[in-house]
C-alpha cells in the first residue's frame, strides 16, 4: 500500500480544485482518459477515508438526522454521515420517529464520541457503533425502546434480549400494541396485519402452564390448530386471533375446530 506523508496526505485533501475551460471541442480519447482520472482520484481518496473495520474515529456531533444516523465532525475538519450499526429506529414519518431522533439528539449532540468502525454502507456512510463516555448509544437506543435491533445486520445476540426487555416493559415505541418494524415499512408494509413485533426468534418466557413457549410467531409457523391454540393461550401471542373471536389461525382451525 502507497503510504503518505502527513504533509502528502493534507495538500491531497486540502488541495483547491482548479476548474480550466478549454473551448476546443473535446475528442473521445481525452475524454476517456480525464474519465479514467475521475475514477483513479475517487478511489485514492476512499483508501484513505477512516472507513476500515476495526478502526475508531473520533468527534465532535454537529447533526442528528434521525434515531440512528448522525453527522460527525472530526478533528481535522472532515465531515462523515454515520449509520449506527446493528440498529433500526422508526422511519421520521412512522410512530416515535421524530422521538427516537430527540432522544439520539439528547445523547449525543454536540458531544465528542467514538465510532468504532464496522464498514462502508451503500450510501457512502461509515456503519459502526457510536460511544460517548463508555456508553454504548447504539445499546441505549433499543434499551430506551427507541430502536429495534436489525436483524438484517446484526452480529451480537444480546440486542434482541434487550430489545425484548424494552417490549416487556412497554417503552418508547412499544407503547404499541403492534408496531411496524421499519425494515417493513420502507417496503410498504405489505401483508403486516399476520406479522407479530415478536416475529424474530427472540426465546419467549416459560408461562406458569408448563407449556413451553418456542421461537414461532406467526400462523405459518404453527404445525396444527391444537398447535396455535397453546401458543394462543399461553404464550400471549394475541395477534394469531386476528378476529378476536377465541379461535387462532383460522386457516389452521376453521370454523373453531
Amino acid at each position: 500500500m502507497v503510504s503518505l506523508s502527513n504533509h502528502e496526505r493534507n495538500q491531497f485533501f486540502e488541495a483547491p480544485i482548479n476548474i480550466s475551460i478549454n473551448p476546443k471541442p473535446m475528442t473521445k480519447s481525452r475524454l476517456q482518459a480525464k474519465i479514467m482520472a475521475l475514477v483513479l482520484s475517487s478511489l485514492l481518496f476512499m483508501a484513505y477515508l477512516p472507513c476500515h473495520s476495526g478502526e475508531i474515529i473520533r468527534g465532535r456531533v454537529v447533526g442528528v438526522h434521525d434515531g440512528d444516523t448522525l453527522t460527525l465532525l472530526t478533528g481535522s475538519k472532515q465531515l462523515f454521515k454515520i449509520r449506527l450499526a446493528q440498529i433500526d429506529a422508526p422511519e421520521s414519518d412512522q410512530p416515535f420517529g421524530q422521538v427516537s431522533r430527540q432522544t439520539l439528539a439528547s445523547l449525543v449532540f454536540n458531544k465528542t464520541v467514538g465510532v468504532a468502525v464496522d464498514t462502508l454502507d451503500a450510501h457512502d456512510r461509515i456503519v459502526g457503533m457510536v460511544f460517548v463516555d463508555g456508553v454504548d448509544i447504539n445499546r441505549e437506543q433499543i434499551r430506551r425502546g427507541m430502536a429495534w435491533a436489525y436483524r438484517q445486520y446484526l452480529h451480537d445476540q444480546s440486542l434482541l434480549q434487550l430489545e425484548g426487555q424494552a417490549r416487556r416493559a412497554k417503552l418508547g415505541l412499544w407503547t404499541d400494541a403492534n408496531p411496524m418494524p421499519p425494515w417493513v415499512y420502507r417496503h410498504g408494509g405489505k401483508a403486516y396485519s399476520e406479522q407479530s413485533t415478536d416475529s424474530q426468534p427472540t426465546p419467549a418466557p416459560t408461562q406458569s402452564t408448563g407449556v413451553s413457549c418456542g421461537s414461532k410467531r406467526t400462523c405459518k409457523e404453527m404445525a396444527s390448530c391444537e398447535e396455535a391454540k397453546q401458543y394462543l393461550a399461553n404464550c400471549g401471542l394475541s395477534h394469531l386471533d386476528r378476529d378476536k373471536d377465541g379461535v387462532p389461525c383460522e386457516s389452521l382451525c376453521g370454523n373453531g375446530q
